[in-house]
């Protein structure tokens, strides 16, 4: 019996109130052929419905693929996910509480699938600590409909611990490049691997079917053992893409070098305008020292790895994504997840092992609200629902941590110029406030396994000290009271070494960096007494 079928015979093989797991990173490794095809079911036959739906990271473009296809009152009853903003009719869905809703860390639902495939009762880990995971406070629950607790906390050798339970998964959609006649898949093409094998195994050993999607079909048995990642065993049934459903990130139909095979000369970075985005950049940047590991969050984040090429350094840091990537440049906005010229590029959940175990030396990460003991949230805002991706993961786990952002949103001007920053207009919300909203990372978290915390702006730089936010840096041309202290909600520990930002960092020309990197040494500017 042939496993080639049609997207609409595959949609037919889903019945209601199964658990369907879906991998993805944007649009890598989405069955999208297959989420058209469960739409139009339901749309046409109201089945299948009921459905749990499970995916680690984000699937979709921001707008119409991936999961948004699915977004439908009565066809998901559950989603337990870890990031919802490539779908925004599934925020929506939630947001309007049409279907019960969890969400929980990336790297947690990632890892979650190897238990299930291995039949352990679930996943242990400090991951979620103190932050809106943690049962005693919201227990990764997001829509008001949703009563049952999926998130425990037990106590080992007299240790607190967060333990995930798993459950059987009964269909699983994935996605390769090409299948042979007996199912064995390849990713050649994908720039990802995701946790398509784990998902494979972990629908095939709970009794239920793998669906995969390819580019084309190969004869049986003609294609290199070490090229497959998936063998034959572990999936049921091949769908054909048509080409405008295997695009390869949110934005990219295809692009070799993010599959690993080309490598594209960049030594012709385009430079980022002299802006306060490029100063937070700056100074986050000035906390990297050689060799490092890092990673870095979507947005102004991204900005540190132009900087570091910008000043010809990059070649001295390891750059890392949560999807899989290791080395080379990592990709921004639409592609992000992917890198250009990686070293490797290995599966999903080895890549959280590692960020877990604690194998970066410094993330730097988005601020979008914090508060006076450093909690800070990028998750939920009033009735919008973003989720915590990997978020979680990687701020508790790194050894050093930077949340970077600018200090006001929402309407705010300013001109960096001639060494200094000038506040024209302020931005209408405030981002430092009395208390943040959900709690993505945990400050007190952080102060108890004493982890090194700073929170970087384009005005100035905190740390967490004693379980505090404490004010170290202000920017020059910056009013202390008028641009820092009367645009927060609460007043800081001002440190009585406060110091003043490098005023070269305001300037066109920094080339600073590399002795910073290189040649790490005791801070030499000049102490403002508060």
């Amino acid at each position: 019996m042939s496993k080639i079928i049609t997207a609409e015979q595959a949609a037919k093989l889903i019945q209601d109130n199964s658990t369907v797991a879906l991998t993805g990173f944007g649009l890598a490794c989405v069955n999208e052929e297959m989420a058209i095809s469960i739409e139009e079911r339901f749309k046409n036959e109201g089945h299948p419905k009921n459905l749990t739906m499970v995916h680690a990271s984000a699937v979709g473009d921001r707008h119409e693929k991936g999961m948004s296809h699915l977004a439908h009152e009565g066809l998901i009853k559950r989603w337990i996910g870890g990031i919802v903003s490539a779908s925004p009719k599934i925020s929506e869905l939630i947001t309007e509480n049409k279907c019960e809703a969890y969400n929980l860390p990336q790297g947690v639902i990632a890892q979650l699938y190897r238990e299930i495939a291995a039949k352990r009762p679930g996943l242990i880990t400090k991951v979620g600590m103190r932050t809106f995971v943690d049962p005693r406070l919201e227990g990764g629950k997001i829509s008001e409909c949703t009563t049952e607790d999926i998130v425990k906390l037990i106590e080992i050798d007299n240790e607190e611990w967060l333990y995930y339970p798993t459950f059987p998964i009964n269909v699983g959609l994935i996605r390769g490049t090409v299948a042979d006649e007996k199912g064995n898949l390849t990713l050649e093409k994908e720039g990802l691997h995701m946790e398509v094998l784990p998902v494979a195994q972990a629908v095939k050993n709970s009794g239920g079917i793998v669906i995969a999607q390819v580019e084309s079909v190969a004869a049986a048995e003609t294609l290199k053992a070490k090229e497959v990642k998936v063998p034959g065993i572990l999936v049921d049934y091949i769908v054909v893409s048509k080409p405008e459903n295997h695009f390869q990130t949110e934005s990219t139909h295809y692009n070799p070098a993010f599959a690993g095979q080309i490598r594209v000369p960049l030594n012709t970075v385009e430079s980022l305008p002299l802006d306060a985005r490029k100063v937070i950049g700056r100074r986050a940047a000035a906390e990297l020292k050689q060799e490092a590991v890092l990673n870095l969050g979507v947005g102004i984040p991204v900005n540190v790895s132009i900087v570091a090429a910008e000043e010809g350094i990059t070649d001295k840091l390891y750059l890392t994504t949560e999807a899989g990537s290791i080395g080379g440049i990592p990709a921004g906005l639409s592609n992000f997840g992917h890198a250009y010229n990686s070293e490797a590029i290995i599966d999903h959940h080895a890549q959280f092992d590692y960020y877990d175990g604690g194998g970066l030396d410094l993330s730097v990460l988005g601020l979008a609200q914090t508060d006076q003991y450093g909690n800070v949230n990028v998750s939920k805002f009033g009735n919008r629902v973003s989720g915590c991706g990997g978020f979680i993961n990687i701020s508790q786990a790194a050894k050093k941590l930077v949340f970077a952002g600018t200090f006001t949103a929402g309407g705010l001007k300013e001109e960096v110029r001639d060494g200094k920053l000038t506040i024209l207009q302020e931005g209408k919300s405030k981002k430092f406030i009395q208390d943040v909203e959900q709690v993505t990372f945990s400050g007190q978290y952080a102060y108890e396994v004493e982890q090194e915390v700073l929170y970087v702006t384009e005005r100035a730089v905190f740390d967490l000290k004693d379980g505090k936010m404490r004010l170290i840096e202000i920017a020059p041309g910056v009013d202390l009271e008028k641009d820092i202290l009367d645009q927060m909600e609460f007043e800081p520990v001002i440190s009585k070494d406060l110091k003043e930002m490098d005023s070269a960092m305001f300037e066109e020309h920094w080339g600073k960096l590399k002795d910073i990197v290189m040649n790490p040494k005791e801070d030499e500017k000049e102490i403002i007494h508060a």
